[in-house]
């Protein structure tokens, strides 16, 4: 139970820096069940929900690796694209961690790029664009990001480029953890999709887990 006592402390960490649950568990790329019961319980007591923890560090610390990885989604992106009969103008890349995948994305599809915050209240609209990048409006748009945990901050890019004015048209992750295959109506596609069958990889089996939603 080691681990899961790290991410207690990394958690709790969080939380006392001003980050939400859901914003935990999109920066640990956990749910928010799972981010709720180490915030309370931190490893003690009942077993852990069943979740999976992802990690792309040996990812992440090579510019090499990342264009690598960035054109694996490029290619699922066209894909999606020529399947719909489409062309997308821009990429938006979801902060902070979709947003190198998506200039290399863009650069290979030959796109502008987005680059969007969500909103800090989950579930609401109103993240922001930033004003240093490309504009959703009147654009068909690729989104972006690393891993799609609560969904919150996918659900949210989609509805702000439309209330932007754009359309978004192919959301792509690199690990979908959960079983959704689009957000708000716009196909999800993902390198990789992981879920829990089962027991806690956090330790312990399936009795008393929590089902994995």
């Amino acid at each position: 139970m080691a681990e899961v006592k790290e991410l207690a402390a990394k958690a709790r960490e969080l939380q006392k820096k001003g980050l939400k649950p859901f914003e935990i568990g999109d920066e640990l790329h956990l749910g928010v069940d799972t981010v709720t019961y180490l915030l309370e319980e931190g490893a003690e007591g009942t077993l852990p929900p069943s979740d999976v923890k992802i990690g792309w560090r040996s990812l992440g610390v090579s510019a090499h690796r990342m264009w690598l990885t960035g054109e694996i989604l490029a290619d699922m992106a066209r894909e999606e694209l020529d399947r719909q009969g489409v062309k997308a103008d821009s990429v938006a890349g979801i902060a902070l961690n979709g947003v190198s995948f998506a200039g290399t994305i863009a650069q290979i599809i030959e796109a502008e790029v987005i680059v969007y915050r969500p909103p800090s209240e989950r579930a609401n609209s109103g993240g922001a664009f930033s004003s240093n990048y490309a504009s959703p409006k009147g654009k068909k748009v690729v989104v972006v990001d690393d891993v799609l945990s609560t969904g919150h901050a996918m659900e949210s890019a989609v509805n702000d480029i439309r209330e932007s004015g754009g359309e978004p048209v192919v959301c792509l992750v690199m690990v979908n953890k959960s079983s959704l295959d689009d957000i708000g109506g716009v196909r999800l596609r993902g390198m990789i999709r992981a879920r829990s069958i089962g027991g806690t990889i956090l330790g312990g089996g399936p009795l008393r887990s929590f089902a994995y939603k």
